[in-house]
């Protein structure tokens, strides 16, 4: 909590009366969770990455949803989303029971002492989104961990964002930087897997989001496919043959939300009128490099 909340007596979170116990430590605590109402978030623009921007309030300080929305053990810091919490088998229990240490070696080794017995702030709500993605790695896809990843990766990025702008100088735009690359990838992946049907997507539909705002669900895993690529198309592909080759791709991809949208009254015109500006700019590119006509 702020000092601004907190001199005025006003709280942003309550720890839930229910225990939690990990599965992975037995570790009994109570979850965290958001106060909803009371004028504590003051919503600001959404972004071109879908992302809704929160301004400062005057009597709670910094609010953000996103601190709240992940599980965390915080003795071990396995970390999921809570509808996966308990959902282990024995072979995913071992993995992450194993990998414990490691978790917050790496952890710490970039954000310094990490204790989630405290309540959740920047530091803590970005740590929990890089938890998140290292404890999905070890998880089958029962539980679809790739569009999990993508959704937690692109979060994280905007945490770093954050979190570098309070603490510039520091490497952690570099780590914003490669999350969001990480976003691309997985984003990308989950188009495939929507098709192939390898995961079962459908258990993710609920937070797509990719914010808590607004669930853009399926049309934000194809917006944000291809603007993610468009952002990064140069760590993306090696060479011009390669780069020319992803963009084609991406765009056909986009041509399915923006098609759509022209042809259905019923799609959001927000995101919409986003992807024609970004399918604009994929034809305009791809032009340039002696691609489609």
């Amino acid at each position: 909590m702020t000092a601004t909340a907190l001199a005025q007596g006003k709280k942003i979170s309550f720890r839930n009366k229910e225990d939690t116990v990990c599965p992975i430590c037995s570790e009994v605590h109570q979850r965290e969770s958001m106060f909803q109402g009371g004028g504590r978030l003051i919503a600001g623009k959404l972004t071109q990455e879908l992302r809704r921007l929160y301004e400062k309030n005057k009597k709670f300080g910094r609010v953000s949803p996103n601190d709240y929305v992940l599980n965390v053990c915080p003795r071990c810091l396995y970390t999921a989303f809570p509808k996966d919490w308990s959902s282990l088998d024995a072979d995913e229990l071992a993995k992450l029971r194993e990998s414990a240490e490691v978790r917050r070696k790496n952890i710490e080794s970039i954000m310094g002492p990490t204790d989630f017995y405290q309540e959740r702030n920047l530091i803590l709500g970005a740590a929990s989104y890089l938890l998140a993605i290292e404890c999905y790695q070890s998880r089958k896809v029962t539980v679809a961990p790739t569009p999990k990843k993508a959704v937690c990766a692109v979060r994280g990025a905007w945490y770093y964002d954050d979190v570098n702008t309070e603490f510039p100088g520091m490497g952690y735009d570099k780590i914003r930087d490669l999350l969001y690359q990480k976003a691309a990838g997985w984003y990308t992946d989950t188009m495939e897997i929507m098709q192939s049907g390898s995961e079962p997507v459908d258990a993710a539909s609920y937070l797509l989001g990719p914010d808590t705002d607004k669930n853009w669900g399926f049309d934000g895993v194809i917006y944000l496919s291809a603007y993610l690529t468009m952002k990064f198309k140069e760590e993306l592909a090696s060479d011009a043959a390669s780069k020319l080759n992803l963009l084609i791709r991406a765009k056909r991809t986009l041509s399915r939300l923006y098609g759509s949208g022209k042809a259905s009254k019923s799609k959001p015109s927000v995101i919409i009128d986003m992807a024609k500006e970004l399918y604009d700019e994929y034809n305009k590119i791809i032009e340039e490099m002696g691609g489609e006509k």
